[in-house]
Protein backbone atom coordinates (compact mmCIF):
# COMPACT_ATOMS: atom_id res chain seq x y z
CA UNK A 1 0.00 0.00 0.00
CA UNK A 2 2.77 2.09 0.55
CA UNK A 3 3.69 2.00 -3.60
CA UNK A 4 -0.15 3.59 -3.87
CA UNK A 5 0.21 6.39 -1.30
CA UNK A 6 3.43 7.77 -2.55
CA UNK A 7 1.90 7.78 -6.15
CA UNK A 8 -0.74 9.84 -4.83
CA UNK A 9 1.64 12.42 -2.79
CA UNK A 10 3.45 12.27 -6.29
CA UNK A 11 0.31 13.62 -7.64
CA UNK A 12 -0.88 15.95 -4.83
CA UNK A 13 2.44 17.92 -4.93
CA UNK A 14 1.83 18.06 -9.05
CA UNK A 15 -1.29 19.71 -8.50
CA UNK A 16 -0.04 21.80 -6.20
CA UNK A 17 2.56 23.30 -8.60
CA UNK A 18 -1.24 24.36 -10.47
CA UNK A 19 -1.95 26.80 -7.28
CA UNK A 20 -6.01 25.83 -8.01
CA UNK A 21 -6.38 27.58 -11.23
CA UNK A 22 -8.96 25.92 -12.99
CA UNK A 23 -7.91 26.46 -16.44
CA UNK A 24 -4.50 24.81 -15.60
CA UNK A 25 -5.94 22.22 -13.54
CA UNK A 26 -8.11 20.66 -16.02
CA UNK A 27 -5.15 21.20 -19.52
CA UNK A 28 -2.89 19.42 -17.55
CA UNK A 29 -5.52 16.41 -16.24
CA UNK A 30 -6.18 16.23 -20.34
CA UNK A 31 -2.40 16.32 -20.56
CA UNK A 32 -2.38 12.93 -18.61
CA UNK A 33 -5.00 11.61 -20.73
CA UNK A 34 -2.53 11.64 -23.67
CA UNK A 35 0.44 9.93 -21.76
CA UNK A 36 -2.29 6.83 -20.90
CA UNK A 37 -1.55 3.83 -22.95
CA UNK A 38 -2.94 2.59 -26.00
CA UNK A 39 -6.24 0.73 -25.56
CA UNK A 40 -6.81 -2.30 -27.89
CA UNK A 41 -9.68 -1.85 -30.36
CA UNK A 42 -10.72 -5.37 -29.76
CA UNK A 43 -11.13 -4.04 -26.38
CA UNK A 44 -13.40 -1.40 -26.92
CA UNK A 45 -16.70 -3.72 -26.17
CA UNK A 46 -19.48 -3.12 -23.85
CA UNK A 47 -18.50 -5.47 -21.05
CA UNK A 48 -15.41 -3.60 -20.32
CA UNK A 49 -17.44 -0.12 -20.24
CA UNK A 50 -17.63 1.08 -16.84
CA UNK A 51 -21.51 1.07 -15.71
CA UNK A 52 -21.61 4.73 -13.93
CA UNK A 53 -20.25 7.15 -16.03
CA UNK A 54 -21.24 9.78 -18.28
CA UNK A 55 -18.40 9.18 -20.80
CA UNK A 56 -17.64 6.12 -22.27
CA UNK A 57 -14.90 4.10 -20.02
CA UNK A 58 -13.40 1.29 -20.61
CA UNK A 59 -11.14 -0.57 -18.33
CA UNK A 60 -9.75 -4.40 -18.34
CA UNK A 61 -7.41 -5.61 -15.93
CA UNK A 62 -5.34 -8.24 -15.78
CA UNK A 63 -2.88 -10.28 -13.20
CA UNK A 64 0.97 -10.73 -13.88
CA UNK A 65 3.54 -12.08 -11.33
CA UNK A 66 0.51 -11.25 -8.26
CA UNK A 67 0.54 -7.21 -9.48
CA UNK A 68 -2.54 -5.77 -11.74
CA UNK A 69 -2.14 -4.28 -14.74
CA UNK A 70 -4.84 -2.01 -15.84
CA UNK A 71 -5.57 -0.70 -19.59
CA UNK A 72 -8.46 2.07 -19.62
CA UNK A 73 -9.55 4.70 -21.82
CA UNK A 74 -12.12 7.68 -22.43
CA UNK A 75 -14.09 9.03 -25.10
CA UNK A 76 -13.82 12.37 -23.62
CA UNK A 77 -10.33 13.84 -22.75
CA UNK A 78 -10.94 15.37 -18.89
CA UNK A 79 -12.39 11.74 -18.35
CA UNK A 80 -9.59 10.33 -19.96
CA UNK A 81 -7.33 12.18 -17.57
CA UNK A 82 -9.08 11.01 -14.37
CA UNK A 83 -8.91 7.61 -15.28
CA UNK A 84 -5.02 8.22 -16.46
CA UNK A 85 -4.81 9.37 -12.61
CA UNK A 86 -6.54 6.41 -11.03
CA UNK A 87 -4.24 3.65 -13.81
CA UNK A 88 -1.28 5.77 -12.35
CA UNK A 89 -1.99 5.25 -8.90
CA UNK A 90 -2.99 1.45 -8.85
CA UNK A 91 -1.43 -0.10 -11.61
CA UNK A 92 1.11 -2.88 -10.82
CA UNK A 93 -0.27 -3.29 -7.14
CA UNK A 94 -1.16 -6.61 -5.32
CA UNK A 95 -5.14 -7.28 -4.97
CA UNK A 96 -4.89 -7.03 -1.54
CA UNK A 97 -2.94 -3.31 -1.79
CA UNK A 98 -5.64 -2.15 -4.12
CA UNK A 99 -8.58 -3.48 -2.04
CA UNK A 100 -7.30 -2.04 0.92
CA UNK A 101 -6.00 1.56 -0.05
CA UNK A 102 -7.47 4.66 1.14
CA UNK A 103 -8.06 7.14 -1.97
CA UNK A 104 -7.44 10.67 -0.85
CA UNK A 105 -5.69 12.65 -3.72
CA UNK A 106 -9.00 13.33 -5.01
CA UNK A 107 -9.59 15.44 -1.77
CA UNK A 108 -6.05 16.78 -1.59
CA UNK A 109 -6.12 18.29 -5.06
CA UNK A 110 -9.40 19.82 -4.74
CA UNK A 111 -10.97 17.62 -7.16
CA UNK A 112 -14.45 18.20 -6.48
CA UNK A 113 -13.62 22.52 -7.59
CA UNK A 114 -12.93 21.34 -11.24
CA UNK A 115 -15.08 18.27 -12.13
CA UNK A 116 -18.73 18.01 -11.91
CA UNK A 117 -21.21 15.93 -9.98
CA UNK A 118 -21.61 13.76 -12.88
CA UNK A 119 -17.56 13.72 -13.63
CA UNK A 120 -17.37 12.99 -9.62
CA UNK A 121 -20.11 10.32 -9.59
CA UNK A 122 -17.91 8.51 -12.67
CA UNK A 123 -14.79 8.49 -10.63
CA UNK A 124 -16.25 6.89 -8.00
CA UNK A 125 -17.62 4.39 -10.21
CA UNK A 126 -13.97 3.99 -11.56
CA UNK A 127 -12.37 3.27 -8.44
CA UNK A 128 -15.43 0.90 -7.55
CA UNK A 129 -14.49 -1.10 -10.83
CA UNK A 130 -10.81 -1.42 -10.11
CA UNK A 131 -11.55 -2.74 -6.56
CA UNK A 132 -14.05 -5.47 -8.22
CA UNK A 133 -11.68 -6.52 -10.79
CA UNK A 134 -8.34 -6.42 -7.67
CA UNK A 135 -11.51 -8.80 -5.66
CA UNK A 136 -12.03 -10.97 -8.61
CA UNK A 137 -8.69 -11.42 -8.98
CA UNK A 138 -8.31 -12.32 -4.92
CA UNK A 139 -11.55 -14.89 -5.30
CA UNK A 140 -9.66 -16.37 -8.22
CA UNK A 141 -6.26 -16.66 -6.46
CA UNK A 142 -8.71 -17.98 -3.17
CA UNK A 143 -9.37 -21.18 -5.16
Amino acid sequence: MELIKSRQEEIIEEFSVLENDMEMTLDYIMELGDELGEFPEEDRIEENIVKGCQSKVWMTASLENDKVHFKADSNTSITKGLVSLLVRVFNQSSPDEIIHSEIYFPERIGMNRFIGTQRSNGFSAMIKQIKMFALAFTVKEDK
